[in-house]
C-alpha cells in the first residue's frame, strides 16, 4: 500500500506521472538546475571564457594565500543553493551586453527595493531541499478508500518514516504560503531584467491547482491530510517543488551579488558598443585595503600597455586589480572603481603564477611559451582576447627574453579587437616600443632617499629607469649576513692554523 522504491504497488503509474510533469514544467524554465548544469569542458555561448590558470591567477574559486577567494568575498546568500547557483555565474560570466545588462538591472531593482526580498522564504529552504529527497515511503494510490488504506498502513508501520514526511509536508507549506506573499508584494508586478522571467514563473508554478490548493493556515497533524499534501509534493507536484526551491536559490545568488555591490559601494559597469575597449577610473583590487587608485586605458588606439618599474611597486597588483574588475564586470555586479567602461570579451587570460611541470617535463620557460601560444590561438580564432601577461620569459637568457618580448608585442599591437597588459623589466625595450603605433607605456616608481624606499603605487606614464635589486638586497642585510658569515669562517680558520702549528 505504501513504497520506498519504484518496485512496490504503483510505482510504473507513479513513474509515468513524473514523466509527464516533467514536460509539462521544463518548457516553462528559463534557467536550468543544478543538476541540468552544462558540464563545465563545453563552451557556452554568450559567456566570457576563463581557463584553469587564469581562475587560479584571479583566485575566483581557491586561494593559496589563505585569504578569502572573490566566491567567498562576493558570497553573502542565505541558502546553500544560492551558493552553488554563484558558483556556476562564476563559472560562466556573460560575454554579451544584453545580458550583462540584464543582470545590472536586476541588481539596481534589488537594491531599490531590498525590504521586498528580505519576505523571500530561504529560512525553510534546506529543510525542503532534504524533504525533496529524502528516501522516504509514499502512498500512491489516489483512490479514497485505496489512499485510506494505504495511510493507515504507512502511518502505523512507519513511524519514524511518518515523522520525517509530517516535518517536510509542514515546511513545505510554509514555502508555498510564503512564496505566495512574496511574488503578491506591489513592488514585485514588473520586475526587471532577470528578475522578470523568475518572478513570472514562480507565480505560474504557484498557480498550478494542487499547489493552489495549499491552504493559507497551519495543516496542522491529522495524518490523512498529512500524507495527501505528501503526494502533491513528492509524486504528482514534486517537479513544481524542486523549481521553486531552484528559483529561490536563482533569486538569492542575484541578492547576493546586490548586496556586495552595496556593501563596498562598487559602481555598476557601462556597457559600450563598438571594438575592444575598458576605460576605468580609481580603480582598485576589493582584497586590498586602502589601495591607491589608478586608471585604466585599452582601446583601439592603445592596444597594448606596455607596464615598467621595479618589484614591490604595484605592477602585479595592477594587472590583478584590472583583471578581477574585468571579471566582475562580466558577470554584470558592481566593480571597485569609481568609474567603469567597457565593451564585453570573449576571452580572458591571464600568466602571473606560472611554474615548471617536473612530472610532464616542461621547463619554466617552455611553460611560458605554452601559456603565450593559448592566448595566440584565441586570437588566431577571431575571438576578442584581453591577455595580461606579467613578466614573461623569466626562463631563458637576457637575450632571448629581448627578442622574444619584441617579436610578440609587435604582434599584439597588430591585432584589432584584441587588449594586452605586459610587465617587464626589459627596459631596454624603450625606444622600440614607445615608438610603435597602438602601445603605451607606463610606470610604477620608488621614492629613493636616504632611508628604505617607499612606493607611492601611482601609474605614471613612461618607461621607469629604476634598477634597484642591489639596494633592495642591500637594505635587507642580505649583504651583510653573507659578510658577517665570511668574517667568521676567516677566523674559524685563523684559530685552527695557530692551534695546528709546531711548536718552536
Amino acid at each position: 500500500m505504501a513504497r520506498a522504491d519504484d518496485k512496490t504497488s504503483g510505482g510504473e503509474a507513479w513513474r509515468f506521472r513524473l514523466r509527464t510533469e516533467i514536460q509539462q514544467i521544463l518548457p516553462m524554465k528559463s534557467y536550468k538546475t543544478e543538476s541540468q548544469s552544462t558540464p563545465k569542458t563545453e563552451v557556452k555561448p554568450d559567456t566570457l571564457v576563463l581557463d584553469t590558470h587564469t581562475l587560479k591567477d584571479l583566485e575566483i574559486f581557491t586561494s593559496e594565500t589563505g585569504g578569502k577567494s572573490l566566491l567567498q568575498f562576493c558570497n553573502l546568500s542565505r541558502t546553500e543553493g544560492a551558493t552553488k547557483v554563484l558558483r556556476r555565474r562564476m563559472e560562466h560570466p556573460w560575454s554579451s551586453g544584453e545580458r550583462i545588462l540584464a543582470t545590472q538591472k536586476s541588481l539596481l531593482f534589488i537594491t531599490q527595493q531590498r525590504e521586498v526580498f528580505t519576505r523571500l522564504p530561504e529560512y525553510v529552504t534546506n529543510r525542503v531541499h532534504y524533504y525533496t529527497n529524502d528516501i522516504l515511503p509514499i502512498v500512491t494510490q489516489n483512490n479514497v478508500v485505496e489512499f485510506s488504506l494505504g495511510a493507515l498502513s504507512l502511518r502505523s508501520t512507519h513511524n519514524r518514516h511518518y515523522f520525517r514526511i509530517r516535518l517536510g509536508v509542514q515546511v513545505t507549506c510554509t514555502l508555498i504560503r510564503v512564496l505566495r506573499e512574496f511574488v503578491d508584494q506591489t513592488e514585485l508586478e514588473s520586475p526587471v531584467g532577470e528578475l522578470g522571467p523568475l518572478i513570472e514563473e514562480m507565480k505560474d508554478l504557484l498557480k498550478r491547482p494542487r499547489l493552489a490548493a495549499i491552504p493559507d493556515y497551519e495543516i496542522g497533524s491529522w495524518a490523512w491530510k498529512i500524507l495527501r499534501l505528501d503526494q502533491v509534493f513528492r509524486l504528482h507536484e514534486k517537479v513544481a517543488t524542486v523549481r521553486l526551491l531552484q528559483l529561490i536559490y536563482e533569486i538569492d545568488a542575484l541578492v547576493s551579488m546586490a548586496d556586495v555591490t552595496e556593501k563596498y559601494n562598487f559602481v555598476l559597469p557601462c556597457i559600450e558598443e563598438g571594438p575592444l575597449q575598458v576605460h576605468a577610473e580609481g580603480l582598485v583590487h576589493p582584497f586590498v585595503q586602502n589601495a591607491v587608485a589608478n586608471p585604466v586605458e585599452l582601446d583601439e588606439e592603445h592596444r597594448v600597455l606596455f607596464l615598467t618599474g621595479p618589484n614591490m611597486a604595484g605592477k602585479t597588483t595592477y594587472i590583478r586589480a584590472f583583471a578581477t574588475a574585468l571579471y566582475m564586470a562580466h558577470l554584470g555586479m558592481g566593480v571597485p572603481a569609481r568609474s567603469f567602461h567597457f565593451v564585453p570579451a570573449q576571452r580572458l587570460f591571464s600568466s602571473i603564477s606560472l611554474s615548471d611541470d617536473l612530472r610532464s617535463g616542461v621547463s619554466y620557460f617552455r611553460a611560458e611559451a605554452l601559456r603565450v601560444k593559448a592566448v595566440a590561438q584565441a586570437v588566431a580564432e577571431g575571438y576578442r582576447v584581453v591577455a595580461l601577461m606579467d613578466e614573461p620569459f623569466k626562463g631563458t637568457n637576457v637575450k632571448d627574453a629581448l627578442d622574444a618580448s619584441l617579436a610578440i608585442l609587435t604582434r599584439f599591437a597588430a591585432q584589432k579587437d584584441c587588449l594586452f597588459m605586459f610587465s617587464s623589466h626589459l627596459i631596454e625595450l624603450r625606444e622600440e616600443l614607445t615608438a610603435m603605433n597602438r602601445v603605451d607605456c607606463c610606470c610604477f616608481s620608488a621614492e629613493e632617499g636616504e632611508g628604505r624606499l617607499r612606493f607611492d603605487y601611482l601609474l605614471r606614464p613612461g618607461v621607469s629607469s629604476q634598477r634597484l635589486g642591489m639596494r633592495v638586497l642591500r637594505e635587507e642585510g642580505v649583504f651583510d649576513l653573507l659578510d658577517k658569515a665570511q668574517k667568521k669562517n676567516e677566523v674559524s680558520l685563523e684559530s685552527s692554523e695557530t692551534i695546528d702549528s709546531p711548536a718552536v
